[in-house]
């Protein structure tokens, strides 16, 4: 699985990928995150989590640097121990939340996805 990205003819990229980029450019390829690192821009602590969602839930919004091009992304992070301006990878995880515990029939959807783990 890969954590993927596109950028756009003109250059932009964006997480999640769009039909079109920002300025209404057509996409022209894709991009794995998961093969960069990223920096914390800053992150927070949820304790009234949805059901089947770890608590306490930590979550981050952080910055990749792609060849000069700056994407964020928002996601859980691995740990409660982080810091705004700690480097960070994306781990792939089975469960981002139990597919049980709430409303959707658990084969309805994958499950899957990515943390982000300090380095």
């Amino acid at each position: 699985m890969t954590m993927e990205a596109i950028r756009y003819e003109d250059g932009s990229i964006s997480y999640p990928g769009h039909p079109r980029g920002p300025g209404g450019a057509e996409p022209a390829e894709t991009i794995d995150l998961s093969e960069y690192t990223a920096e914390v821009v800053t992150w927070t602590t949820s304790t009234a989590t949805p059901p089947g969602v770890r608590e306490p839930n930590t979550m981050a919004i952080v910055e990749f640097d792609v060849e000069g091009e700056s994407v964020r992304a928002l996601g859980q992070v691995t740990t409660d121990d982080v810091e705004t301006g700690d480097e960070v990878q994306p781990v792939h995880v089975d469960e981002l939340r139990e597919p049980g515990a709430g409303i959707r029939e658990p084969d309805s959807q994958d499950w899957d996805g990515y943390r982000f783990e300090p380095v």
